[in-house]
């Protein structure tokens, strides 16, 4: 029987206790946790904009080779990967980063593109299950030229592999996704803008190191979010720019029209950002049921994938819309405050930074990424030529080379051999060694010469950008303006100086029947003045003010806006904002845009205002194809009429309302051609009419102004040169402006004089205007800009644009 033996048991641990303070163990600990958050967790990378958590799941997409051009996979496998492997913090949370991602109502531009129930402003996603990701077009941007040793790897959290410390980001992210974070003691918040604004004002940087903040907000003057809206009261954005901090407010854009034959209503097309139709209904019930919201009869969610959001709010008959509307901006989100706070990390350490310091720690990564980029293939250029080199050598002498071979003993006393008898390293020797018998052919080396001569000039190119600062930045330049080239899209949300005149809200608003003017802008802003005295259209240097058509009415009257697909609609004064009444230029800031009055079709513009009183002499209009045509002044009872019949292809380019009957019509061509007539030579036609010759246009030339002006006063013509292959929103070539008189009048139907003189590289004309002397433009995002002094010389070839207006792209 066997014996049952113990283990004894082991000695007694002896206890080792240590006295601490706790109050110095939970401020280190406290300490710990606040660093770990921030670092970790909370707070973007100044340069590309990206949080650990978004960074991570961008790589690892990228390692999983999820391209645009590939299939989408389940989401739940995107965040496996992630955490397996980079971000040990939960699915959860890794999750919720991928949704907003590829959220377009939360991201300018989105870096993932999911498939499924990505959720709304109103409800969440699907779980990850149920989805699936790729990546977006605009995250291979970010992570491009990743494995050219562009940008440093560290390991990963157990140390087992690596991760990118930072992504190359081919352009400002964080700047045009924006970003949002809370951390310990410190929160982040900022606001996303268009992608070629930003990028212009990171180009102006570039070849502008000393360039001031208003510089840069020629090109940047404000976000642009997602689902447009408008943002109201700029100067708090000015602050943001200036010290990283302000504040501005955003407003749903709307638009008031009859939602029944006998009921007016309030169509919501644009929320303010972030903000979700049922959020908003919500509000507007119980502020009803409160008794806070008067004249409501009826709120209806009409939204769909098609026409997108559309919230109808019913107005009870006896109550003005406007007055109901302010009510709804002071009670419910359909105005909410945003409040920037530009917080990120440089080096590490979090700062608050404005809108230069942003662009400046951008431009300054990027350079530095081209740059280690170009050592990367400069090294790889050199390693290749080295091997080809080599290989040449070898063939030369094909037959000794196999001689010695065969006859030694093993690889190492061939290899030693070959580098001793052909003076080749140790590199090229074992190249050799490894080289197929298929590669000895007299075709080969051709290819290998023709290859030695291609990398030797490849070489030289990388050591050039490598020596030459100036280089360096150019290419930097040209990539990201490739960059807003592919992926920019027109900006979304209307900056406003202010809200214009609050309508009353304790009784409705009685308008009376008083002459007023009616004014278009040239950002498509429309508004009606109280005074019936002509407005000055020199306009100020504020933004979105240039005045480019003004017709009299009355307040209850209606004017007819014309667009360039030859259509007129009715618009009635009384829908369109009040400008306060002022001594100065007319500032249309508080104006509405015309796309909240008038259905526009793709590529339809709207070119001028029209009256529709019956004493007018009627409208003159000029199309693209060199047409002219005098519209009859009669005016049907519909709200959309057409006034000229077209022809496939063609457009109206300018339209203008004839007072007396007896001004001069003027067409400018993009060849440069200048031809004016009298309006009586035009025989006026009834609307279905397509209208008569009105200039002879050489081949592949296009009309690119129509208009009119009184031969009574000063008047002048402006043309603005360049290069049909420019990028858009660069600068124009050249910039002329020449007193009208110098042009002498021709029959219409000839081609008339020429009007500019090109400089080389020019071979067109990008811009013209004929009209009354002092004549000011007006830049794409509204910014005022001075014209060079007149030139006698009819056919000059004017100033350089960068010495006459300072180098405003995007006319």
């Amino acid at each position: 029987m066997a014996r049952r033996t113990t283990t004894p048991a082991p000695p007694p641990v002896p206890e080792r206790i240590v006295d601490i303070d706790v109050a110095d163990e939970m401020r280190g600990a406290f300490l710990e946790y606040a660093v770990s958050v921030i670092h970790a967790r909370a707070l973007p990378d100044a340069r590309d904009g990206l949080k650990p958590v978004h960074r991570r799941i961008l790589y690892s997409m990228s390692e999983m080779g999820l391209r645009p051009e590939r299939g989408h996979v389940k989401s739940s496998r995107v965040v496996g990967e992630v955490m397996g492997k980079y971000h040990p913090h939960g699915d959860t949370a890794i999750y919720d980063a991928l949704v907003r991602l590829a959220q377009p109502f939360a991201m300018r531009l989105p870096l993932v593109d999911g498939h499924g129930n990505f959720g709304s402003l109103d409800d969440g996603p699907a779980a990850s299950r149920y989805t699936e990701a790729r990546m977006a077009p605009a995250a291979l941007l970010m992570v491009a030229s990743l494995d050219e040793s562009t940008v440093p790897f560290v390991p990963n959290y157990d140390d087992q592999l690596t991760q990118p410390e930072v992504l190359p980001a081919a352009y400002p992210n964080l700047l045009v996704n924006g970003t949002t974070g809370i951390a310990v003691g410190m929160a982040t918040q900022m606001p996303p803008h268009n992608l070629v604004e930003v990028i212009g004002a990171a180009r102006h940087l570039l070849t502008h190191p000393q360039c001031s903040l208003d510089d840069l907000m020629r090109f940047v003057p404000g976000p642009d979010l997602p689902g447009g809206g408008r943002i109201v009261g700029l100067d708090g954005i000015r602050d943001a720019y200036l010290r990283g901090r302000g504040s501005f407010r955003t407003r749903a854009t709307v638009r008031v029209e009859k939602v029944s034959p006998r009921r007016q209503g309030i169509v919501v097309t644009e929320l303010p950002y972030l903000v979700g139709p049922e959020k908003v209904i919500e509000k507007i019930k119980d502020g009803v049921q409160g008794k806070k919201l008067e004249g409501i009869a009826d709120v209806k969610d009409l939204s769909d994938r098609t026409k997108g959001l559309e919230l109808v709010i019913e107005i009870k008959n006896g109550f003005n819309p406007e007055a109901v509307l302010e009510k709804l901006y002071k009670l419910t989100p359909m105005e909410e405050s945003f409040s920037i706070n530009n917080v990120a990390l440089v080096d590490g350490t979090p700062r608050t930074m404005g809108l230069k310091e942003l662009l400046t720690v951008y431009v300054d990564f990027r350079v530095d990424v081209v740059r280690r980029r170009t050592e990367h293939r400069l090294g790889k250029k050199r390693d290749r030529l080295h091997l080809v080199d080599g290989l040449l050598v070898a063939i030369l002498d094909i037959d000794e080379v196999i001689q010695l071979i065969r006859s030694s003993d093993d690889a190492g006393t061939a290899r030693q051999r070959l580098q001793e008898v052909f003076d080749l390293s140790e590199v090229q020797a074992s190249y050799i060694l490894d080289l197929q018998l298929r590669r000895l052919t007299k075709f080969s080396r051709i290819e290998l010469e023709q290859e030695q001569e291609d990398l030797r000039r490849q070489i030289a190119e990388l050591e050039e950008i490598l020596g030459d600062e100036r280089v360096l930045t150019r290419l930097v330049s040209s990539e990201l303006a490739e960059v807003a080239k592919q992926h920019g899209t027109p900006r979304r949300t209307v900056l406003l100086e202010s809200a214009g005149t609050p309508a009353a809200t304790s009784t409705p608003l009685e308008v009376s029947d008083d002459p007023c003017w009616v004014l278009l802008s040239s950002t498509g802003l429309l508004a009606r003045t109280t005074s019936e005295q002509e407005p000055s259209r020199e306009g100020s240097r504020s933004r979105h003010d240039a005045v480019v058509s003004a017709v009299r009415t009355t307040a209850r009257g209606e004017i007819g806006v014309v667009t360039s697909a030859g259509r007129v609609a009715r618009v009635s004064a009384l829908e369109l904002p009040t400008l306060p009444p002022t001594n100065d230029a007319p500032s249309l800031s508080g104006g509405a845009p015309v796309g909240a009055y008038v259905d526009l079709g793709a590529d339809e513009r709207v070119l001028a205002l029209l009256s529709l009183a019956e004493d007018s002499p009627g409208l003159a209009l000029g199309t693209a194809s060199g047409v002219v045509k005098r519209v009859s002044p009669e005016v049907p009872k519909g709200a959309l009429w057409e006034v000229v019949s077209l022809k496939d292809g063609d457009e109206v380019v300018g339209a203008v309302e004839l007072r007396t009957g007896e001004e001069e019509l003027v067409f400018v061509t993009s060849d440069a051609q200048l031809l004016h007539f009298s309006a009586s030579a035009v025989r006026p036609q009834g609307r279905g009419a397509g209208g008569m010759a009105g200039i002879r246009l050489s081949s592949g030339a296009r009309v690119i102004h129509f208009g009119a002006v009184d031969p009574a006063r000063d008047n002048v013509v402006v043309t603005v040169s360049g290069s049909s292959d420019a990028l858009p929103g660069t600068d124009p070539g050249a910039i002329k402006v020449t007193p009208f008189a110098e042009y002498p009048g021709k029959g219409r139907a000839t081609a008339g004089v020429r009007a500019h003189r090109f400089r080389g590289g020019e071979d067109t004309l990008l811009l013209a205007w004929a009209g009354r002397a002092d004549a000011r433009a007006s830049a794409s995002n509204g910014v005022a800009v001075d014209l060079p002094e007149a030139d006698g010389r009819r056919d000059g070839s004017g100033t350089p644009a960068q010495r006459a207006i300072g180098g405003i792209g995007g006319w």
